[in-house]
Order: structure tokens, then C-alpha cells, then sequence
């Protein structure tokens, strides 16, 4: 028999494999949670992130209206009856010719038209008005609790006056009036929304979730409500509002009308959400684990839709605020003395308004566009940061 021989072949080496090395940027990147990601993708939209500023800056400004305001908005003062903007200057020659710093504005002096018998105003540069930071001016609450007379900017002599934006036909500082007007506009939108939100996700989950007749009846109320038009039937709702009620309960009905139907758009889309996840996997373990349906739907399947929802409520916001702004143009929302974007382009909405006061109607508007504009760009921004097939 013949002997075999074997013989030990030594193995084969390759090429050696050299790991490839991520840099400490990428593996954070890959490491993160899912805000994280969506703040990444957020923050390269510079458009976003500067409307998102503006908003900011907006709310601040209607929280703190009182202490930003140089006035009170309902100072009236007929004498200075639609007079127009003052512009600020910066320096002022003494009598000695000398140049120094000291912000300031020109009075007025009024003309009389011989013709037309229609009272001008004319800047007088005699007339010197000094202005500074945190002076002392007419007396506020704060919030309607704490009592202080501070403003950020005024004039450093109280009985002096100072109208940066004009006034309106009873002599009424219109900045000031903006100011607490930011206050009302920007809050009821987001009152608004939150009631919109609480009804939308609530019923979208329910219908998406268990299906069947809970979704039958659902979306025929949604379809009831969408059919409505919605301008004539806020005039009616608003109208039968009692003139006899106080400004904060035509604040919190106006609301309550804004937001009635706001919700039908986010309930179909939670509802298309749940219906598209109610099958996942995850969703399967987790009752398969031994989790009720409230769990399933505020633990499991909701959560995944935050980004979304929150996306879709940035969207709502400046809906609500021209809504507003509608109805009280319209003169069936808010009236005086509440102050609102709306009431004052409702004060302006005469034509001698438009021909002789143009800043009445100029300033309210660009008010109201600036905040939908903002809010549409931070809404747009956040929906495609939190669309997980984007970038």
C-alpha cells in the first residue's frame, strides 16, 4: 500500500484589510437620536433659522410689550391727530456751534391749510426733542402685576412727545399701539393652535388607530366641517357674539371660533400616519409584550409622529393669525379697547386714512406679513428637517 505524504501547505495570505476610519464628526452624526438629526438638517436652512428668530423676537416683544412700548396705547392726544412719523437723530449742534451725541427727535408745528381748511404738520428743527434708554414714563403693570413706570426708549422728559411711527386719528401713539397689538395677534394664534392640536392629534389617533365605525364617524364630522365655507360662517359665529361681554371673553370666544376648524387638516394626516405604522413591527411587539392601547398610541406610534405634528402646528400658526386679523378688519372680531393687528388695520380702512396716513395701514400690515411669512419659512424649514428621506 502506498504511503501518502502530506504536506502542510501554509495558508494563503491576502492583502491585509486596513478598518476604515470615520472622523469623530461622522460618528456623532451616526450615533445621534432623532432631534438631533433633525436640528443638523435644521440649522443648514439659514432661511429657517433667521425666520425662526424673528419669531422669537416677535413673542418676546408681546410678552414684555408694556416695558417696550414709550407709551400707553390708549394715550390720546388730539392735538397731534395723524401726525406723521418722526425720524431719530443722533447729534445736535449747541448754540456755541458745537457738535455733540445726544439722540434725538423734531417736534412738530402745525399749518393750516387757507384752501382746504386741512391741518399739516411741518417738522420744526427748533424744536429738540431728547430721547434716551430705560427712562421714566407713563405708569404700567407689568404683566398686570407689577407696577413700574421704566420704558426702554422715550423721551427723557415725560410731558414731552415722541411718535416714531405716527399716530392715528385720536392722536395715538401708533408704536406703542403695535407693540401691545403684538401682544394679542401672535397669543391668539397660538392659543389657537393648541386647541386645534389637542383636537386634531386626539381624533386623528382614534380614527387611524381602531378604524371601523370610530373612523366612519370621525371623518364624516371632518368632511361636514370642511364643506362649510369657512369666511361666511366665522361672520355669522362672530356676529352673535353680545356686545355686552367684556374684551377677554370676545378674546377667548374669537379663539375658540379660530381654532374651531383648524383641526380637520392635522386629524388626516395623524389618521394616514397611524394607519401606515398601526402594522409595523414595532407596534406588533409592543402589544405583543403586553401593552394596552393607550400605551400603543401615546408611547409607540405617537411619538414617532412629533417631528411632524410639530412641523404641521408651525405651518397652522399664521392661519390662525390672519383669521384673526380678518374678522377684526371685518369688524366682527376683536374691537377697542383690546388691541390687535387686525383693530388696527380696521382703523385704517378709510381711503382719506389711505391718502392722508398711509403709515396707519403700512405698519399693522408688514406687522401681519412679516409674522406669516416667518412662520411659513420656520414651518417649511422644520418639515423638511424632520422628513427622514431628506439629505
Amino acid at each position: 500500500m502506498a504511503a501518502h505524504t502530506f504536506i502542510d501547505a501554509a495558508p494563503e495570505t491576502g492583502p491585509a484589510v486596513t478598518p476604515l476610519k470615520t472622523s469623530g464628526k461622522a460618528q456623532s452624526i451616526a450615533a445621534a437620536g432623532q432631534w438631533t438629526l433633525i436640528w443638523q438638517r435644521f440649522k443648514r436652512n439659514k432661511v429657517a433659522v433667521v425666520a425662526g428668530w424673528i419669531i422669537i423676537a416677535l413673542y418676546l416683544i408681546g410678552i414684555f410689550a408694556e416695558f417696550l412700548a414709550p407709551g400707553l396705547p390708549d394715550t390720546a392726544r388730539p392735538q397731534f391727530t395723524n401726525a406723521p412719523p418722526q425720524s431719530i437723530a443722533f447729534f445736535v449742534t449747541d448754540e456755541n456751534g458745537q457738535t455733540r451725541f445726544q439722540p434725538h427727535v423734531k417736534g412738530y408745528t402745525q399749518s393750516v391749510d387757507p384752501a382746504s381748511l386741512r391741518r399739516t404738520f411741518v417738522v420744526d428743527d427748533t424744536q429738540v426733542v431728547p430721547i434716551g434708554f430705560f427712562v421714566e414714563g407713563p405708569a404700567y403693570r407689568l404683566w398686570g402685576l407689577i407696577p413700574s413706570t421704566l420704558h426702554l426708549v422715550g423721551p427723557l422728559d415725560p410731558t414731552d412727545t415722541m411718535y416714531l411711527l405716527g399716530t392715528d386719528r385720536l392722536g395715538r401713539d401708533l408704536l406703542s399701539r403695535l407693540i401691545h397689538a403684538t401682544r394679542i395677534s401672535m397669543s391668539i394664534g397660538l392659543v389657537g393652535v393648541v386647541i386645534s392640536l389637542c383636537l386634531g392629534v386626539t381624533l386623528g389617533s382614534l380614527s387611524g388607530f381602531y378604524g371601523g365605525w370610530v373612523d366612519l364617524v370621525i371623518q364624516r364630522i371632518i368632511e361636514v366641517i370642511s364643506s362649510m365655507p369657512t369666511i361666511p360662517l366665522w361672520l355669522g359665529l362672530a356676529a352673535a357674539i353680545p356686545i355686552t361681554w367684556s374684551p377677554l371673553q370676545v378674546y377667548f370666544v374669537i379663539t375658540l371660533i379660530v381654532s374651531l376648524f383648524g383641526w380637520t387638516g392635522l386629524a388626516r394626516e395623524v389618521r394616514g400616519r397611524f394607519y401606515a405604522l398601526r402594522g409595523e413591527d414595532f407596534v406588533t411587539a409592543a402589544r405583543l409584550d403586553g401593552s394596552g392601547e393607550r400605551r400603543l398610541i401615546f408611547r409607540h406610534i405617537l411619538p414617532s409622529l412629533t417631528s411632524h405634528i410639530l412641523a404641521v402646528v408651525t405651518l397652522a400658526l399664521p392661519t390662525m393669525i390672519v383669521a384673526e386679523t380678518a374678522l377684526s378688519f371685518l369688524g366682527i372680531g376683536l374691537k377697542a379697547p383690546v388691541v390687535s393687528w387686525g383693530v388696527l388695520l380696521q382703523d385704517a380702512q378709510n381711503v382719506r386714512t389711505i391718502a392722508g396716513a398711509p403709515w396707519l395701514l403700512i405698519w399693522p400690515a408688514g406687522a401681519v406679513v412679516l409674522a406669516v411669512l416667518s412662520f411659513n419659512f420656520l414651518g417649511d424649514g422644520m418639515r423638511d428637517a424632520a422628513d427622514p428621506y431628506e439629505g
